[in-house]
């Protein structure tokens, strides 16, 4: 397989992972605002903040606003991360990767396309964002699941599978970041406790890992216990473990691989170990960035091992 090909299939699922992890995301708040008493203000700019995009937002918009940061994130050109850049990325990569991509794929991302495109203003505004934002989920998993149910165990799918993992755990870190930031919104408002418990509940729901949760603990949600289940569980599909065991499973079917899975290993041993589930605030929050640090080496391992420049 040439590595440009290879690349191209590597950033097709991680920018239909990008796409229906923002739309999670935007998902996340856009529940709270129901939920939550009204005395609680919740800060969409935290959504920006998370994804490291102030710099990109500040050149465009004054105004930290709840339009503005869905605008931004939705629908904005100049933000490569929203969904409307994404799925132009995705359209460019599977077209020149039809020989290799199944050709329902091209089709169904040109309708996802095109109804982003037509809808924008219902993802923008309040009153249908959800059915807009649900769509958008629901078209990314069929996407995906036409590719993962019917593509050949090759090269191919193994890079498919690598991108995939590796932006989800990466939106995996950044939704916790996000319900992390909206418990500390809450202050010392009255009902501050019951709010955070309805914070998690929401993160659960919103990752379609309430049931599963339940099903394993046995019990009630708690904000540790959570936290814990989106690392460290091997078995749900969202969870930063259950993500590098994938990557680490693909990585070793695929050429040049024996030092990246060597590495790659070692750091699925450790990464857990400075975790404290008793403080979910700050230290949390720094906890996270360093996660993402991690997941930002693995992407550059894969681009120096597989897709070497020129």
């Amino acid at each position: 397989m040439l590595s440009k090909v290879a690349e191209r299939i590597y950033w097709t699922a991680r920018y239909l992972e990008r796409v229906e992890s923002t739309a999670r995301m935007i998902n996340i708040y856009d529940q709270l605002l129901f939920d939550t008493p009204r005395s609680v203000r919740i800060s969409w700019y935290n959504l920006v903040v998370i994804n490291d995009l102030e710099q990109a937002f500040g050149s465009q918009y004054t105004v930290q606003d709840e339009r503005n940061v869905v605008k931004f994130l939705v629908a904005d050109d100049s933000n490569p991360s929203s969904l409307v850049s994404s799925l132009r990325a995705i359209r460019e990569n599977v077209r020149t990767t039809r020989d290799v991509v199944l050709e329902e794929t091209w089709e169904q991302v040109n309708e996802l396309s095109l109804y982003v495109q037509d809808n924008l203003p219902a993802g923008i505004g309040r009153n249908r964002r959800h059915a807009f934002l649900q769509h958008i989920i629901h078209g990314c998993q069929q996407i995906l699941g036409l590719l993962y149910g019917s593509m050949p165990h090759d090269a191919a799918w193994d890079f498919l599978r690598l991108g995939r993992n590796l932006e989800r755990a990466d939106m995996t870190t950044r939704n916790l970041d996000a319900a992390i930031a909206a418990i500390a919104g809450l202050g010392d408002e009255p009902g501050a406790v019951n709010s955070s418990q309805m914070i998690w509940g929401t993160l659960l729901r919103s990752l379609n890992a309430d049931l599963s949760y339940r099903r394993k603990l046995h019990l009630a949600v708690q904000g540790a216990e959570v936290v814990r289940y989106l690392l460290e569980d091997d078995e749900f599909p969202r969870a930063i473990a259950h993500c590098l065991d994938a990557m680490i499973d693909s990585a070793g079917r695929l050429p040049k691989s024996r030092a990246i899975q060597s590495d790659w290993q070692q750091l699925r041993q450790q990464l857990f170990d400075e975790v404290d589930y008793a403080v979910l605030n700050g230290p949390l929050h720094q906890y996270l960035n360093t996660l993402q640090g991690h997941l930002a080496g693995l992407h550059r391992q894969i681009c120096e091992t597989w897709f070497p420049a020129g």
